[in-house]
C-alpha cells in the first residue's frame, strides 16, 4: 500500500521519552528517563475503594452515559476551589474545563490558536511534547533564553517584536526539564508583557504540589488581569498518570474554543476517572497523599544530587530544584553528544536518561541530559548514577 500521509507528518517524530521507554520495557534497565511518579507511591488502595463505591452507587448509570465536553459541573466546581492553592481565586465551574491529562490542554490551546506558519515562544529548554504539539500544527516554536529566576525578559520582548507570536508556552514551577522555578516578579512581568502585546500564555503547572523545600510562588494565572493566561494543571503526577485527568482554567471565551476542539477529539474525558478525582478532592485524599509522598521525593532528590556530585565528571553542572521530578545538567566544555551516546549508555550501564537536544526549539543542547529521580528506587539511583558517571568520564577521557 502506498500510504499518502499528510505533509505535516514530515516534520514530526516520535516522543524521545516514549521511544526510550520502549527500550526500558525489555527489562534490566534503570530508568531516569520518564517523568513517572514512584510506582509504590500511587494511591492504589484509595483509588480502588473510591471507584468501588462509585460503581456501586445509584449515580453509576449517569456516569456510564455521555457527559458534557467540559466535564461534570460538580467536579469542575471542586477543581475551581482547588485552584485557590495556586493563587487563582474568584472563579467558578465556567472557568474550568476537564481535560485528558495536562498534555491535552497544550494540544487544545495550540489547536484553537495556531495556524500554519504561526510562531509560538517557549523557554529554552522546554517540555519536549510542547515542541512536538506546536510543530504538529505546522507552527514554528522559537526559544526564549532562560535566566536564574525565569525568562530573560529582554529576550522575551525582543522575540515578541521579531516574530509576533500568538502564544507563549511556559512551565514556571519545577520546570520540565530543568526543575527551575520562576520568581514572583518574573511571573508578574511575563503577565504584563504578554498582555501588552496581546499574546496568550499557556502556563503548564503539573508539579507545583510537589514542593519539598522553599516557599510557594503564585501562578502567572493569579496575576492575569487581561484574560490572556490559560492555566493547565494535572493529577497525573500526584494521583495517577494512567487516569489521564487534568484541568484547564481560562477565560470562558478561550475555554469555549478549546471545548469545540475537544469535541472533535474525544467528546469528553473519562467520566469514571473524573468522578474519582472529584471524590479525591472533596474528601481531602489528594492533600493527604501529597503529604505522604513529599518526604520520600525529597530524600530521593537529595540522594541523586549527592550521587551526581560524587560520581559524575567535574565538568557536569546540574540544577538543585526545590521540588518536582527532574534534575537537569550540562557537560560544560566536554563536547559530548548525549543523543549519540544514549544507546551505548543503555547497553553498557543498563541505565537511561533523556538527551538534552529534544528540549530545545532549535535542537541544540546536545551536551545536556535530564534525569528523573522520583521513579527509581534509592538503590537504583546510587547504582545507576555511578554507572553513568563512569561511562561519561570514560568518554571525556577518550577525547
Amino acid at each position: 500500500m502506498d500510504y499518502r500521509f499528510s505533509g505535516r507528518m514530515n516534520k514530526l517524530s516520535g516522543s524521545a521519552t516514549r521511544e526510550i521507554l520502549k527500550l526500558i520495557k525489555r527489562g534490566g534497565v534503570i530508568s531516569f528517563a520518564g517523568g513517572l511518579p514512584a510506582a509504590d507511591m500511587l494511591p492504589a488502595a484509595e483509588l480502588a475503594a473510591v471507584s468501588d463505591e462509585i460503581l456501586n452507587s445509584p449515580r453509576v448509570k449517569e456516569i456510564m452515559q455521555y457527559d458534557v465536553t467540559e466535564g461534570a459541573p460538580e467536579v469542575r466546581a471542586e477543581i475551581a476551589e482547588y485552584l485557590g492553592d495556586f493563587g487563582i481565586h474568584g472563579i467558578g465551574a465556567d472557568h474550568v474545563q476537564i481535560i485528558s491529562g495536562g498534555q491535552q490542554g497544550i494540544d487544545l490551546s495550540c489547536r484553537a490558536l495556531l495556524d500554519k506558519g504561526d510562531y509560538a515562544l517557549v523557554e529554552d529548554p522546554t517540555y519536549l511534547a510542547a515542541l512536538q504539539i506546536i510543530t504538529s500544527y505546522e507552527a514554528v516554536p522559537v526559544g526564549v533564553k532562560a535566566v536564574s529566576d525565569g525568562l530573560d525578559l529582554n529576550d522575551l520582548e525582543a522575540k515578541i517584536k521579531k516574530y509576533n507570536p500568538k502564544l507563549l508556552y511556559v512551565v514556571p514551577t519545577f520546570s520540565n526539564p530543568t526543575g527551575g522555578t520562576y520568581s514572583a516578579e518574573n511571573r508578574k512581568r511575563i503577565a504584563e508583557i504578554t498582555a501588552k502585546y496581546n499574546i496568550v500564555v499557556v502556563e503548564d503547572d503539573p508539579y507545583a504540589k510537589l514542593r519539598f523545600s522553599g516557599s510557594a510562588v503564585p501562578s502567572i494565572k493569579s496575576m492575569d488581569t487581561a484574560g490572556n493566561v490559560i492555566y493547565l494543571t494535572s493529577f497525573s503526577k500526584i494521583v495517577s498518570p494512567g487516569m489521564r485527568i487534568g484541568a484547564a482554567c481560562a477565560a470562558p471565551e478561550l475555554l469555549g474554543r478549546m471545548t469545540v476542539c475537544k469535541q472533535g477529539i474525544d467528546v469528553h474525558t473519562n467520566s469514571l476517572a473524573v468522578a474519582v478525582i472529584g471524590e479525591f478532592l472533596k474528601r481531602g485524599i489528594i492533600k493527604r497523599h501529597v503529604e505522604k509522598v513529599l518526604p520520600i521525593y525529597k530524600k530521593k532528590q537529595k540522594l541523586i544530587v549527592e550521587c551526581l556530585d560524587k560520581y559524575f565528571p567535574d565538568c557536569y553542572r546540574h540544577t538543585n530544584p526545590e521540588g518536582g521530578l527532574f534534575i537537569w545538567g550540562k557537560f560544560e566544555d566536554a563536547k559530548l553528544d548525549t543523543q549519540a551516546l544514549l544507546p551505548e549508555a543503555i547497553e553498557t550501564c543498563k541505565a537511561a536518561y533523556v538527551q538534552g537536544n529534544v528540549f530545545y526549539a532549535d535542537g541544540s543542547g546536545h551536551d545536556c541530559i535530564r534525569l528523573n529521580f522520583s521513579n527509581p528506587s534509592e538503590s537504583d539511583i546510587e547504582r545507576g548514577i555511578e554507572a553513568l558517571g563512569r561511562f561519561f568520564k570514560s568518554k571525556i577521557q577518550s577525547k
